[in-house]
């Protein structure tokens, strides 16, 4: 992972101290909430129904169990004993008080982490693929293009109040997990002539109220010119972007009524323009940078795989687990390990103070002292040799993290919702928890296979409904919470928007229709097909007419 410098640490101390003086201006009644609001977001503090919420970035969701420790210690000193983890590689507090936050921002200062960006009209925490680095299938590992990205964008004087909020992700593997195609800006690491690397710009993607998946601006983008590339896209955007209308001043709403072959041309003319002015950066402080993502060093252990075989056939919740949860390495006598903190009775995305400081002890003993978060709500442990799933196993159990559920109805992205969120029309974590215990019957769970089901409290889609292979928005309906269902929506290289059942139901009635709609996928599938393939195959008809009795 990245290394903070003197620099670095001096910005941030600097940075705090600045943001303890407007604190202090607040809490004297020296500024006002409309003047202390603009500074507060730039330092990732919300305003939410019941206190402050802090959003503390995770850069490309990369972790060390220093800094893991750091977050259980925010945890259990200044708000309830738990956090959150967010859809964007972060972890949000949402329990703090106004008068403690310069505290925190140094306690977290102190393990070079900070809330800069995680909020506000500018370039937002970039995201990336949560295996890089150890996946069996990349290309080029992505965090350090990622690592730039932040660097080059942290306080850019010219893209601080950009139109509205804007999200990069980028991938450098086969396979997509990352969600390149719902960001204002994409990027997927591709190979080029004579064994080069460049990568596949998409653009205009995104949620919320208007939905759309990112197209490709350009096939083939040397990386030499990445940021010059990217700044003609934000400049084009910042200059066209709509700044009257909050509902239609993301970049996506620009593609798409320029059209991406217009906006392409715009881009590109700006590209022609700038590119002898605008520096991109230079091969030595490429290699500084990636210098820091040399991977560990992993020494042999092999596989045990007698021992191994003979667990998964005597304990079937240690083979669900390893189907679920444990996935392919670069190197073959090791793993990567998916933590899921989603068994019943838990809100999709909290963790407790003790399972941080537990999580952050394992990844010193079992994963070359890193850890990443995921866009699902998870954490991974990416370097576990093989040999040591068996132990690995048993210390999650023995906390009652050994659940396997990775990718499966019960691994639900949910936001926070009415419980805590001034923006939600309707809570997200009953529901979710309604639905876990409805499915608690894990060889059900088992037969049903892969699906994604995501919730949002609102159609700011922070819990990605849009992207769910089954998803749940929450409504207001006349004054009470509802919930419409919306199924056929993708995330991965086979990014889809979700297209809307019919009306919406109350929330003690969505446990039941989500069953309806599993009951019919498990009657019509064919040869194994996953809910997706059947769904995309027959149309939202049959399941329709099992929830309305029409087609």
């Amino acid at each position: 992972m990245y290394r903070y410098d003197n620099f670095d640490r001096q910005f941030l101390s600097d940075r705090n101290a600045e943001f303890r003086d407007q604190v202090a201006r607040r809490l004297a009644g020296d500024l006002t909430e409309d003047e202390f609001k603009p500074l507060r977001l730039m330092n990732g503090l919300y305003l939410q129904l019941h206190a402050y919420m802090l959003r503390v970035a995770i850069p490309y969701g990369v972790l060390s169990p220093k800094q893991l420790r750091r977050l259980a210690e925010v945890a259990r000193r200044w708000d309830r004993g738990f956090g959150h983890w967010t859809t964007r590689q972060n972890i949000q507090f949402n329990w703090i008080e106004l008068v403690d936050t310069p505290d925190i921002l140094d306690s977290l200062a102190d393990v070079d982490m900070h809330a800069l960006q995680t909020s506000g009209n500018c370039i937002r925490n970039v995201t990336a693929d949560p295996l890089a680095g150890a996946a069996a299938d990349e290309i080029e590992d992505p965090r350090v293009w990622a690592e730039i990205l932040r660097q080059w964008s942290t306080l850019h004087p010219e893209f601080s109040f950009l139109p509205r909020k804007f999200k990069f992700a980028i991938t450098g593997a086969l396979e997509d997990r990352a969600a390149v195609l719902f960001h204002d800006i994409g990027l997927r690491i591709v190979a080029g002539p004579g064994g080069s690397r460049g990568f596949q710009v998409f653009v205009g993607g995104g949620q919320g109220r208007t939905p759309y998946v990112g197209q490709e601006i350009r096939g083939f983008l040397d990386q030499r010119h990445l940021l010059s590339y990217v700044e003609a896209i934000l400049r084009v955007y910042n200059l066209h972007g709509r700044r009257d209308n909050i509902y239609k001043a993301r970049i996506k709403i620009l593609v798409n009524a320029l059209g991406i072959d217009a906006f392409r041309q715009e881009v590109d003319a700006e590209w022609e323009r700038i590119r002898d002015s605008v520096t991109d950066l230079p091969d030595s402080e490429v290699r500084r940078i990636r210098a820091h993502f040399s991977p560990p060093e992993l020494p042999q252990r092999g596989q045990q795989a007698d021992v191994f075989a003979g667990r998964r056939e005597s304990d079937p919740a240690f083979a669900r687990w390893v189907r679920t949860n444990v996935v392919a390495h670069k190197k073959a006598d090791y793993a990567i390990v998916t933590v899921a903190f989603k068994e019943p009775g838990r809100a999709p995305g909290d963790v407790t103070a003790d399972e941080m400081e537990t999580v952050a002890d394992l990844a010193e003993r079992f994963s070359a002292d890193e850890l990443r978060v995921t866009y699902q709500q998870n954490l991974v442990l990416p370097h576990v040799a093989r040999a040591d799933l068996i132990a690995l196993y048993d210390a999650l159990g023995g906390v009652g993290l050994a659940d396997g559920s990775q990718d499966t109805i019960t691994d639900i992205i949910a936001c926070p919702g009415l419980d805590y969120c001034n923006l939600a029309n309707a809570r997200s974590i009953p529901v979710a928890l309604a639905i876990t215990e409805r499915f608690k019957d894990t060889k059900r769970v088992d037969e049903i296979g892969p699906l994604r089901l995501n919730i949002s409290g609102c159609i700011n889609a922070c819990g990605h409904h849009h992207a769910g292979h089954i998803g749940i928005l929450g409504v207001d309906k006349k004054g009470t919470e509802h919930y419409q269902i919306t199924l056929g929506g993708s995330g991965a290289d086979d990014a889809a928007v979700g297209s809307i059942l019919g009306r919406s139901f109350p929330a003690e009635e969505v446990p039941d229709a989500i069953e309806k709609i599993v009951d019919t996928y498990m009657d019509l599938r064919r040869n194994g097909e996953s809910f997706l393939m059947t769904q995309r195959r027959l149309g939202n008809a049959p399941f329709k007419e099992a929830l309305y009795g029409t087609r």
